[in-house]
């Protein structure tokens, strides 16, 4: 998901300061942990259902997008 900032804010008064869905408390590594511990899209949505596929694709798109970011140098030997 490209547009994964319409839905996904940072703001430090909200769960100090870690990436949640708008309007939730939702943090982005809950929604991931749960699709890590082999929940499937509709069990997501079943057990919150204020979430909408759209979010759960932002979540994932988020964790894309900071991977991508991630930077591992070799350390001197």
């Amino acid at each position: 998901m490209n547009n994964w900032q319409e839905r996904i804010i940072v703001d430090p008064a909200i769960l100090v300061g870690k990436p949640v869905l708008k309007g939730t408390r939702l943090a982005v590594e809950f929604i991931v942990d749960l699709l890590a511990q082999g929940w499937d899209e509709a069990e997501v949505l079943r057990n919150y259902p204020g979430l909408t596929h759209e979010d759960i694709q932002a979540c994932l798109g988020y964790a894309s997008a900071r991977l991508k970011e991630e930077k591992v140098y070799p350390l001197a030997s």
